[in-house]
């Protein structure tokens, strides 16, 4: 069973689904500190975990090898002082923003992971989650290997050491590494005097490259460059392993890269998972949510007097819609800022809602109202019956549910938080029977076929909505215990 919180014993199942990290890597050639630039990185990264993070940092010009880390639970903001991050010398860094489940959540966990071996030290940072971690892991142990995580990042981190040994170089260790692992991976690693990027065949996770003026960049979203005042260079590619140094600037050995598969992009990456002022593998994320609700209004459409999103990804869903529909467009909720990832959740008996906490509903703008309610997705239904049920005691006299996301019958295994089927809402039950659950007017999903149409005719992975994976899932479902 998988649980993002757990108190007391009970176990809380919330209706949302959650990436599971960031990464950021930065070379400054001009032997600048970079700690400070890596904080403002993450914290642009921030909404793709918010239970840990770190930053690992090494001086090229200094000893071979030092490497100086500070990583805990909690926000960036949370984590890093100006006076821990004036601690951090070093022009070569990596950092991390973790999302974990329960029984793994531990400060241990928190990545960047630091190796010392025979050859030097690695700094990894990753992202996604692998098929065949147990597999390797025991092998690993069973050749003496020690580990220190419950994580399979530190799998990799221990192939590519081990590899190293008989590697002409760090990168040709790190493609040895990779061609042993299966599953999603968009790695950055930090040697002594090269920064390394690296992603899984598939493209399961987005990798970007960028830069500013002498320094270099490895990110999980472009939106991260924008944020430290970097010009985006390029994607990494599927299957690619990239190594930035001041001998070489950006290389790329094509034979040490992996044969890209057949493509599948993590499809909530568009749909809800990227900030949508990211651009993946050329596609501009906020569109492909805008022609998602364009998608709704044409194949669902619906006599209405308004149309609002739940904030904050339903929010450019709700716009397509609008925009497509000619129903006017509007805000039916003030979101709280002010929660974050942690807040006293009230027990089943108090009057108190989590939702409530999170949002309330503009009586004003839905009163008399027929509603229609875009959402990015239902998970388990719990927050989907709440808002509808807001809406109503706030006066709308109907509400419409389109979801921009087809119904969820599977689960992930490579690094999105969808449970497992019986928890699913939408697993045996018809749309009829899902909309009397939620207590909406109708409700309609974005059709299956949509879905390669608003990641722009790229390669996608719709598992968690077909059960039809890019690559065979683990037979031994281990997602709950070694995750990113």
């Amino acid at each position: 069973m998988r649980g993002d919180n757990q108190i007391y014993g009970q176990m809380e199942y919330p209706d949302e689904l959650h990436e599971e990290c960031g990464v950021f890597g930065m070379y400054d050639f001009d032997g600048n500190d970079v700690a400070s630039t890596i904080y403002y990185g993450l914290f642009a990264l921030q909404h793709r975990g918010q239970e840990s993070c770190g930053i690992a940092v090494s001086d090229t010009s200094g000893p071979m090898g030092k490497v100086l880390s500070y990583k805990d639970m909690g926000l960036v903001n949370e984590v890093f002082t100006q006076e821990i991050l004036e601690k951090l010398k070093g022009d070569i860094g990596v950092g991390h923003v973790r999302y974990s489940t329960a029984g793994s959540s531990t400060r241990e966990n928190a990545q960047p992971l630091v190796l010392n071996y025979v050859k030097g030290t690695l700094g990894l940072a990753h992202n996604g989650n692998l098929i065949n971690a147990l597999e390797l892991r025991r092998e690993l142990e069973y050749t003496g290997a020690i580990f220190q995580t419950t994580i399979d990042s530190e799998v990799i981190a221990y192939h590519i050491a081990r590899e190293r040994i008989r590697s002409s170089s760090v990168e040709e260790a790190v493609a040895r590494a990779c061609r042993k692992i299966k599953g999603a991976y968009s790695l950055v690693i930090m040697s002594p005097r090269k920064l390394i990027g690296a992603r899984d065949p598939y493209g399961f996770k987005p990798l970007s490259i960028g830069k500013r003026d002498s320094a270099y960049f490895i990110v999980s979203e472009t939106c991260a460059l924008d944020t430290i005042g970097a010009a985006f260079v390029r994607d990494i590619e599927p299957g690619e392993i990239v190594t930035i140094s001041p001998e070489g600037g950006i290389q790329s050995d094509r034979s040490m890269c992996l044969t890209p598969e057949k493509q599948a992009r993590c499809i909530f990456e568009y749909i809800y998972f990227a900030r949508p002022d990211t651009v993946i593998d050329g596609v501009n994320v906020y569109q492909s949510r805008i022609m998602a609700g364009r998608y709704l209004a044409m194949d669902s459409p619906v006599e209405a007097d308004l149309v609002v999103g739940v904030p904050e990804s339903g929010n450019a869903a709700a716009l397509g819609f609008a925009m497509e529909s000619g129903i006017p467009y509007g805000t039916a909720f003030v979101k709280n800022s002010y929660v974050g990832r942690t807040f006293i959740k009230p027990g089943q008996k108090s009057r108190e809602s989590s939702v409530r906490v999170k949002l309330n509903v503009l009586r004003e703008a839905v009163d008399g109202k027929r509603v229609v309610m875009i959402d990015d997705s239902i998970v388990r239904g719990t927050t989907s019956d709440r808002i509808v049920s807001m809406l109503k005691e706030a006066g709308a006299k109907e509400v419409h549910v389109r979801i921009s996301s087809p119904p969820f019958l599977w689960p992930c295994y490579f690094g999105t938080d969808v449970p497992e089927r019986e928890q699913l809402l939408a697993y045996n039950r018809t749309s009829e029977e899902i909309r009397q659950v939620i207590g909406a007017d109708t409700l309609a999903y974005l059709k299956l076929e949509r879905l390669p149409q608003m990641a722009g005719g790229l390669g996608i992975c719709s598992g968690c909505f077909t059960g039809n994976y890019p690559m065979d899932p683990p037979k031994d479902d281990i997602r709950g215990e070694y995750q990113r």
